[in-house]
């Protein structure tokens, strides 16, 4: 006789990933409704607010992410607003930020407005066409860490530690030259870093820039693992880590103390401590500094226990629990 079934807990966690290049001087205005919102509906995250738009990802209970969607919507400059969802069973977040910035990606370049200027969106199921063209120049506009999980065939790897260093990159390769025009296509994990870097190029006087609508996110959502041109993950910016085909989580895990992804063979590295350092930060961290991730992550160890004991004695563990847990460092 077979034994009782078990069917697995469902995803409790919605996130939701957004942003739109829009003029918006009065930005500031948005920030206290928007901080007051979300409390009230247990959403975290982070949201940025500039001059040239709004860039986010909050999560926390479906109503409550689309309940602040929609508010955002009904104001005025955001009514075009799109988003990603994705789920998981842990809170990706641990308190919920909206921020005032100059840039809501920070290029160094304040002065370009990509509402107007962005070069030519391309759909994810086109892309495959346009990155097969020989003449076409392909630029990953990632940092070199993201890159290292996973890219498009054929694609140019600028090897750069921050965004900010991609206007230098492409100067030197002379693809800020109107008199030297080539046909370039940029990507990026969500759209908006492609989207500001082909405004760039817009504003220099290119004319044949590309970049993938929705980024490549979109990509892997919608396009099937046999005719994908991308290999390997998608680094993502919260508790996933990575993304497969389907948007599914990937096989990587994060350090705590960079908040970047374990390079391979990091685990049985002389140099990686659990919570403390990897081989990417170790030589970029005091001792003291490696000190005090150690009782960090001791007491987020002792946390995550008391939390599991009171779940087994007491039922589900509770949003704020979920935010203790994964929200250390």
């Amino acid at each position: 006789m077979a034994g009782p079934t078990t069917t697995a807990p469902p995803l409790r966690y919605l996130t939701a990933a957004f942003y739109l290049f829009v003029d918006l001087p009065d930005c500031a205005q948005f920030k206290a409704p928007l901080q007051a919102l979300c409390e009230a509906e247990q959403v975290d995250g982070l949201i940025l607010l500039a001059p040239e738009g709004i860039n986010s990802t909050i999560a926390g209970p479906a109503q409550g992410v689309h309940t602040v969607l929609a508010w955002l919507r009904k104001q005025a400059p955001f009514t075009q607003l799109q988003h990603k969802e994705s789920w998981s069973d842990k809170a990706p977040f641990r308190r919920m930020r909206v921020r005032i910035k100059k840039e809501i990606v920070t290029m160094g370049v304040p002065e370009l407005r990509p509402a107007s200027q962005a070069g030519h969106y391309v759909s994810a199921q086109d892309w495959n066409a346009l990155i097969a063209d020989p003449d076409v120049l392909l630029v990953d506009t990632r940092n070199d860490y993201e890159v290292e999980l996973g890219t498009f065939e054929r694609a140019i790897n600028p090897r750069i530690q921050s965004f900010a260093q991609l206007p230098d990159w492409l100067q030197a390769q002379g693809l800020l030259d109107p008199d030297k025009p080539r046909k370039v296509a940029m990507f990026c994990t969500g759209g908006i870093r492609c989207e500001k870097s082909t405004a760039l190029l817009r504003a220099k006087g290119l004319q044949e820039v590309y970049h993938l609508d929705g980024g490549i996110l979109k990509y892997l959502e919608t396009v099937a693992p046999d005719a994908s041109r991308w290999q390997g993950e998608c680094f993502v910016f919260d508790e996933r880590v990575s993304v497969a085909h389907g948007v599914q989580t990937g096989s990587h895990q994060l350090c705590r103390c960079c908040r970047q992804p374990l390079p391979p063979g990091a685990l049985v590295s002389i140099e990686f401590e659990l919570g403390v350092s990897c081989p990417r930060c170790f030589s970029q961290t005091s001792e003291t500094q490696k000190k005090s991730a150690r009782e960090r992550q001791r007491q987020w160890e002792r946390a995550k226990a008391k939390a599991a004991l009171r779940d087994s004695e007491d039922g589900p563990i509770s949003h704020d629990d979920h935010a203790t847990l994964n929200g250390h460092g």
